[in-house]
């Protein structure tokens, strides 16, 4: 659950907002040497309410990054551990795709954001196993792309500063997109049906989907224009606030899935990427919506 908002404050300066940024990566570049050192040893020491579970590099990355963001004087809410409301928060996912990180995928993410009055204005998304770091502050475009561990000082795995790859003339159909869970916890806003539903959907139009298990990685993928767009169905601030604003730094469009600006209490996910692609994603799920489609069929 989002921290309930206090009144707002003064918005932070263009300088601040840059410490912060600063803060942030170097709070997610130490804490990357525990995501790659504690993965082949790792252990479950939760298991949620939703099937969901957590491993103690989970909690030891959590803990690390409170160690170093809380020093900032601003409050700390993550995944794991929990935290306090404030009008200006810190919001963490020690793990992002905490699966694929226990199985060996490199599909997984530390996710960092501030947010203020409700929304973005820093992010910070490291993908240790990928060798990247992305970072971004709100008002001012493009993305900062660094190297993680071995790729540290030299070009990222991914491309270089706000630059998107360039793709051959005739792969120019080839639109990729990213896509969210297919199976909805029981009292999720957008159930398993829908989802179903929209994924046969948005394949006639754009029959290359892909589905990474991560939140955080699709929205990266997407801010550095390797997805074309991404849409994602978690209702959870730690999974969505840093990917927003990468995107929307990057000079893309994101949303909630409504279409409507996202704010870390908006309870839903995300449609991401291209205006134009975007623009088609949201009608899909207005169409679907309009019709009534329910999930009398499945109880997942």
């Amino acid at each position: 659950m989002a921290p309930s908002a206090s009144p707002p404050q003064d918005a932070l300066s263009a300088t601040q907002l840059e410490d912060l940024r600063q803060a942030a990566c170097a709070a997610a570049r130490t804490a990357a040497e525990t995501f790659i050192s504690a993965r082949a040893s790792c252990t479950i020491e939760v298991t949620k309410a939703d099937g969901g579970f957590a491993t103690g590099a989970d909690l030891a990355i959590e803990r690390h990054l409170r160690s170093l963001l809380e020093p900032t004087g601003i409050p700390v809410c993550g995944e794991e551990l929990g935290g306090e409301g404030a009008a200006t928060y810190w919001i963490v996912d020690p793990i992002d795709g905490t699966t694929n990180y226990a199985t060996g995928s490199p599909h997984c993410a530390i996710l960092i954001a501030l947010i203020s009055d409700g929304v973005p204005v820093v992010a910070c998304t490291a993908m240790p196993l990928l060798g990247t770091m992305l970072s971004a502050v709100a008002g001012r475009p493009g993305v900062w792309n660094e190297g993680l561990g071995t790729h540290a000082g030299t070009k990222p795995l991914l491309g270089a500063l706000a630059e998107e790859p360039a793709v051959p003339a005739a792969w120019a159909d080839a639109t990729l997109v990213g896509f969210g869970s297919i199976v909805s916890p029981a009292d999720s806003r957008f159930p398993t049906v829908l989802r179903h539903r929209l994924l046969g959907d948005l394949s006639v139009t754009y029959p290359r989907l892909r589905i990474t298990g991560s939140v955080g990685v699709d929205l990266a993928l997407t801010a550095l224009g390797v997805f074309d767009a991404a849409v994602t169905f978690s209702p959870h601030p730690w999974d969505n606030a840093a990917g927003v604003l990468l995107v929307q730094a990057a000079g893309k469009t994101a949303t909630d899935l409504e279409g409507a600006p996202w704010r870390a209490d908006c309870g839903m996910g995300i449609v991401a990427g291209r205006d134009d692609v975007h623009a088609t994603i949201v009608d899909h799920i207005r169409a679907l919506s309009a019709a009534g489609a329910t999930d009398d069929s499945s109880s997942a």
